[in-house]
Order: C-alpha cells, then sequence, then structure tokens
C-alpha cells in the first residue's frame, strides 16, 4: 500500500479530504449514473442486487444508504419492503440528482435523502436494521471514525454491507484489471466527466485501500464481531458482510 487511503485527496490544492471530495462529486454529478455504468459495463448493477439480496433474510424496515450519492443502491433497497430508506452523502449536487429520480419513480415517500456527514451520522445509537455503503469508504478522511459511526447506529441484531473495489489477485485477471484502472478508465471519465482527477482518483484511492486482514482489523476495532469477506467478479470488487 502506497499511502494511507485518508490522505489520498481527489485534488493536489488546499482543503481537507471531506471538502474535496464534495466538490469532485459535485462536479461530476450529473454525468455520474453513465459514468459508472458505462465504465464498469453495468457490472456495477449486479453487484448492488447482490447487496439486497445479503439483507433480504433479515427483513430490515429501517435502512441506512451511507455515500448514497444519486440514490442507485438506495432504490434497490425498495425490494425489500422497507418502511423507510435514509440516503446521506456530502454532494448536493448528487442528491439533487437522486431526488429527481425517485421523484419520477413515484417513491419520495419511502426515500429521504439528507445531507451528511458519514463520520459524523445524525442519528440515535441502535437507529437501523441495516446500513450499506457501496464505494463510499474509500472516501472517507477518517477511515476508522467512519466504520465506527455505521456501528453505532446499528442495532444489535443488524446487519451492515460494504460494497468496495478491491485489487484482483490471479493472472490475468490482475493484468488486465490494471491496465484498465490505470489507463483507460481515468482518460474516458476525464473526456466525459469533464474533471481531469475524478477518474484518476479512483484508482489511487482503491490501491490505497487497506484490504483483507488488514481491513478486518479496522473493522475490529470499529465494533463488528462477525465479519465475512465475499470477493466478486474476480476480486474486482468485495462485500463486506458485517454485524455487531
Amino acid at each position: 500500500m502506497s499511502q494511507a487511503v485518508e490522505n489520498v485527496k481527489p485534488y493536489s490544492g488546499d482543503g481537507s479530504k471531506k471538502e474535496q471530495v464534495a466538490d469532485m462529486f459535485n462536479n461530476i454529478a450529473s454525468n455520474y449514473d453513465f459514468l459508472n455504468h458505462f465504465l464498469s459495463l453495468g457490472i456495477d448493477k449486479i453487484w448492488r442486487k447482490k447487496v439486497v439480496r445479503i439483507l433480504k433474510e433479515k427483513n430490515p424496515k429501517q435502512i441506512l444508504d451511507i455515500a448514497t450519492g444519486t440514490g442507485d443502491l438506495a432504490l434497490e433497497h425498495l425490494k425489500l419492503n422497507p418502511d423507510q430508506i435514509i440516503g446521506v452523502d456530502i454532494s448536493q449536487n448528487m442528491l439533487d440528482v437522486g431526488k429527481k429520480k425517485i421523484a419520477s419513480k413515484g417513491v419520495s415517500h419511502l426515500i429521504d435523502f439528507q445531507l451528511g456527514d458519514s463520520e459524523n451520522l445524525q442519528f440515535e445509537d441502535a437507529t437501523f436494521d441495516a446500513i450499506t455503503v457501496a464505494f463510499g469508504v474509500r472516501n472517507f478522511e477518517n477511515l476508522g471514525k467512519g466504520l465506527s459511526e455505521i456501528a453505532r447506529v446499528l442495532k444489535v441484531d443488524g446487519k451492515a454491507v460494504i460494497l468496495e473495489f478491491s485489487t484482483p489477485k490471479k493472472f490475468p485477471i490482475k493484468q488486465v484489471y490494471s491496465f484498465y484502472f490505470k489507463n483507460i478508465l481515468p482518460n474516458l471519465g476525464k473526456l466525459i466527466s469533464k474533471d481531469p482527477r475524478a477518474y484518476t482518483y479512483l484508482p489511487e484511492s482503491v490501491n490505497a485501500f487497506p484490504e483483507g486482514k488488514e481491513f478486518v482489523g479496522l473493522l475490529e476495532k470499529s465494533g463488528f464481531t462477525k465479519i465475512n469477506q465475499v470477493p466478486v467478479s474476480f476480486g474486482i470488487a468485495t462485500i463486506h458482510i458485517l454485524e455487531k
């Protein structure tokens, strides 16, 4: 690992990682959904569906989606028939796109998008039956604090699921993935998003993110006692299934 993921920022200028991440997503919000699905070849949709299937046995009624972005995973949670879904994100522009999506589907009464800090959640302890984070924990300014907040607001018998990019370990997937992530994806992202750093930051933050036993150690320190890591798509991403 080249450096701690907390030290990897989208831009080289002043400002905290949190401020820069908010600026980055505000900049790319209008093209985010297209880029997300296009650059992942649509595989991200399959991963989100898997997250929802994992939560199905818990029959969660109160769900929190952290780093909800434009709400793709929050919308997928509707399949669980919950009473309420709350999506929290630090980018207002991303949330604005998400609000239009839920309004067009007529589900604004079930999904509540809120501007908020994932590392300082404005909820009581043990509020949610299920908590999800899709491709968001890499962007935490303080990873340990963000994970501890997830544990704090999760009910004792609840389940948290973190979906995050990881690095494939086997040939030839490792080599193909590395070339795509470092060369093709940043250039396509720059061309379409008009933000030259947004999709260069992505592989940099993935490369710096703690994996395997290192991440398990952080999760245990944060209060999780049951941890199951499930690689998907040859290790391109990993689903972390957590209970207290």
